[in-house]
């Protein structure tokens, strides 16, 4: 029987230079992600703009913008219960 290790999921933050909501919500998933031991990345959309015009496109105008395994989890602020319980049904395993 083999056994298959869990996911590893990947919270990114999409962010841009001078957004005050945005370093509010980093602190907040470095807290959250902590938790679980992952990291957090980061995403500036103008400069991503370049070789993803679609990123600033679709999220520019509501940032900051969490995405959960590359998909939109929540935008404007960090939806902490939810995320939490993602994190963990993804990861199969209990943050803080």
């Amino acid at each position: 029987m083999v056994l298959m290790s869990n996911p590893t999921p990947t919270v990114t933050l999409l962010t841009r230079a001078g957004c005050g909501m945005c370093g509010t919500a980093l602190a907040q998933l470095r807290t959250i992600c902590g938790d679980f031991g992952l990291p957090v990345a980061t995403v500036d959309v103008d400069e991503a703009a370049v070789s993803e015009p679609e990123l600033r496109a679709e999220y520019g105008d509501r940032l900051p913008v969490v995405l959960l395994n590359g998909r939109e989890h929540s935008y404007f602020d960090v939806d902490e219960p939810r995320l939490r319980a993602d994190l963990s049904r993804i990861a199969g395993r209990d943050g803080k």
